[in-house]
């Protein structure tokens, strides 16, 4: 395969974000600076037949061929979907001699606070206790060895495996983030006595302090490696010679090559594709903050955007297992177009998590679905028009119909008021995880707008603005396939941590500045290997830090130059600013209070030319088109209307015929190839100069014009 710098030249570069019942595709013709977008049904079975006919249908469309592409990029939920669905096979799982009880012990960690506590048990161990095998041995905290690595031992321990026939395993010795060398000893051994063996090290997975953490996350990495190294060989196979890069939860992108020995970095790949995406839309429409929604068939992704960079973290989790590696902060939710409705045994109406996915899908669809979904209560209510994709997949209304009908019978309701409680509840799990990123993060949701996207994402935004209090909503061009264009967006990016704890009045800055140069020796080297030029490398520097005796950390970002008085200084002053902004007080200059430093961080970056989004022309002339007209239904809020009263005749406009400065005011449905705004009465929706709908509420002037306004506190 050529060098990811490849992407850099001219061609034709792809992304491809796969979803659980679409397929989404974007091509940028790198030369003239054309973007092309569609999307494909999803193929659940084997998604990369849908990868293929994704990159087969956009190549039509731009009448190229295979030899004109430069550059894939993908966002896939192959890991994440295993891990969700507890997908693990026969793992295994080698540690320290006297501590196979670890993955037992775990952590006290009630969920929803104590008040649960007495009806809470401790998930089931990843790995169970007869498939723990342990090897002697001892290094301390600071890597120096306590007891030999017993070869013997190890051996031993191969072989069992071997034996059994369980060949994917983890490997985390006590305090190898501090010193490696016993476990790349195992490491040896096994590939010596056990060659069938699929192998992570803890060492190499994750290189921080707490071994419970760091032992499950290197266990989640070896049961995804198995899947993502076919999964990824056969695309490679198919594409043939282009680049292929795989999109990581940090928010860059990494060969294809290369990611495969650490797919645990995947397992956010599609939502943080979408975060970039829309941080992008959002930076060029001059809003440097805001809340990101992406709604897709499956779930809904949120996420949030602080000064043009969406946050991130490294204390999420993917389904029931803690995973420490650093990702954009997501948020998700089971309320997706395909959400299910259904009926609780005391009769109350719910939706979701479970979804009809892409096959059978929706009743609307016709493929045999028997479940009402949150789609068909949209077509049941016109909210959405009797077909996808610019009319490639017809839906059937009729039978979305009679599922809300007999739904509604069971609920003792009208089908009004049984579909629109279905997209009422939807909407109000979407704002729950809203408020899950925001006011949980010490956030006030009401100074944030929200950039909607997804197949379904726009849908439910001005419901999401009443419940919420949001000011604004931007709705961007083309967003169901907006996860797909952010992957055009996406720097190579590779993450290094090593543990290093010291307070800081006892810090030697010849250690730290050691540690730091071999994080940036490690960048260097992944850069190189990428194929960029050193001239155009970024070494980012970030350090862990917390006060004593504190149990989490605070990371903050660290500047270049020399490890001296003043970097020190400046590290604590950034500590203490993001504590004080997070929790709202510091101990500045506290001496009882003393600051620690936990973790050394440096993140590579290989930047790499994005697709520019260009201002759009006023527009000359009157419009030449005129919008046709559908009965909709809009539930009436203020009023408590829940009959039939609410159907009335609504414009319905083709977002691709709006101008720069038009304005369509609500009640109205604006719709497009991959997705679908109604626009609710009492809102506005006017196209800024980049193509975005900026939803907001409107009032009508003594003159009677209407104008759109940002809503207030």
């Amino acid at each position: 395969m050529e060098s990811p710098a490849r992407q850099n030249r001219g061609g034709i570069r792809i992304g491809i974000d796969t979803g659980g019942t679409f397929t989404d595709v974007v091509a940028l013709d790198v030369a003239g600076g054309r973007v092309v977008t569609t999307k494909t049904p999803s193929t659940p079975a084997d998604p990369a037949e849908g990868f293929m006919a994704g990159v087969h249908k956009v190549l039509g469309l731009l009448g190229a061929t295979g030899s004109d592409i430069t550059a894939v990029s993908h966002g896939t939920t192959v890991a994440t979907n295993q891990l969700l669905e507890d997908r693990i096979g026969d793992l295994g799982f080698i540690t320290t001699e006297g501590f196979e009880f670890l993955l037992e012990i775990a952590r006290q960690s009630v969920p929803d606070g104590y008040g649960n506590s007495y009806f809470w048990v401790k998930p089931p161990r990843i790995v169970p206790v007869h498939r723990v095998r342990t090897v002697g041995g001892r290094l301390d905290h600071t890597g120096a060895e306590l007891r030999p690595f017993d070869e013997t031992g190890a051996v031993a321990v191969a072989r069992w495996f071997r034996d059994q026939r369980i060949d994917t395993l983890g490997v985390c010795f006590l305090h190898s983030y501090a010193n490696p060398e016993h476990e790349l000893r195992m490491r040896d051994v096994l590939r010596r006595e056990h060659p069938a063996a699929v192998i992570s090290l803890s060492c190499e997975v994750l290189r921080e302090y707490r071994e419970y953490e760091r032992s499950v996350t290197t266990l989640v990495d070896a049961a995804v490696k198995p899947t993502m190294m076919r999964y990824i060989a056969r695309i490679a196979e198919r594409l043939g010679g282009p680049p292929f890069y795989v999109m990581k939860s940090n928010g860059g992108v990494l060969s294809a090559e290369e990611v495969v020995h650490q797919p645990i970095t995947t397992v956010l790949s599609g939502p943080a594709a979408g975060a970039l995406g829309a941080a992008l839309v959002a930076r060029t429409a001059g809003r440097d903050s805001v809340i990101t929604l992406d709604g897709g068939g499956t779930s809904t992704d949120v996420a949030v955007v602080l000064d043009g960079e969406p946050t991130l973290t490294t204390e999420g989790s993917i389904g029931r297992f803690p995973s420490k590696i650093p990702m954009i902060d997501i948020v998700t939710v089971g309320a997706g177009g395909g959400s299910i409705a259904w009926t609780s045994p005391e009769g109350t109406l719910k939706v979701g998590p479970r979804s009809a996915g892409a096959d059978p899908g929706p009743l609307c669809y016709g493929r045999g679905g028997g479940d009402v979904t949150v789609t068909d209560a949209h077509v049941f209510l016109g909210r959405v028009p009797p077909h996808l994709l610019g009319g490639e997949i017809s839906l059937d209304a009729e039978a979305a119909r009679a599922g809300i009908e007999a739904l509604a019978a069971t609920l003792d309701l009208t089908p009004e008021r049984a579909a629109t409680g279905i997209l009422e509840i939807s909407a109000w799990n979407q704002a729950n995880a809203i408020r899950q990123i925001t006011v949980k993060r010490g956030l006030d949701v009401r100074d944030y707008p929200m950039v909607a996207f997804g197949g379904s994402g726009p849908l439910l935004v001005c419901r999401l603005m009443d419940i919420l209090g949001l000011p604004t909503v931007i709705v961007p061009e083309n967003p169901g396939n907006l996860s797909a264009f952010g992957l055009l967006t996406v720097d190579v990016k590779n993450d290094y941590v090593q543990t290093y704890v010291a307070r800081d009045t006892e810090l030697d800055p010849a250690a730290v500045a050691g540690v730091l140069a071999d994080l940036e020796r490690q960048a260097t080297v992944a850069l190189d290997r990428e194929g960029f030029d050193a001239t155009v490398h970024r070494l980012v520097r970030s350090a862990d830090l917390r006060y004593y005796g504190q149990a989490f950390e605070v990371r903050v970002s660290a500047p270049e130059g020399p490890i001296d008085a003043d970097f020190r200084a400046e590290v604590v002053r950034r500590f203490q600013d993001e504590h004080e902004r997070l929790y709202g007080y510091c101990y500045r200059d506290d001496p009882r209070h003393p600051v620690e430093w936990v973790n050394l961080r440096v993140s590579g970056i290989g930047p790499i030319k994005r697709p520019e989004l260009t201002e759009l022309p006023w527009p000359v002339g009157a419009a030449s088109t005129r919008p046709a007209f559908r009965r909709v239904f809009f539930e009436d809020e203020l009023s408590e209307v829940w009959d039939d009263s609410g159907w009335q005749e609504c414009s319905v406009h083709q977002r691709e015929e709006l101008r720069r400065g038009d304005l369509v005011a609500g009640p109205a449905v604006i719709e497009e190839f991959g997705s679908t705004l109604p626009v609710h009465p009492g809102f506005a929706a006017t196209v800024d100069a980049y193509g975005n709908l900026i939803v907001a509420r409107f009032s009508a002037g003594t003159n009677g014009e209407i104008t759109a306004e940002e809503g207030q506190r």
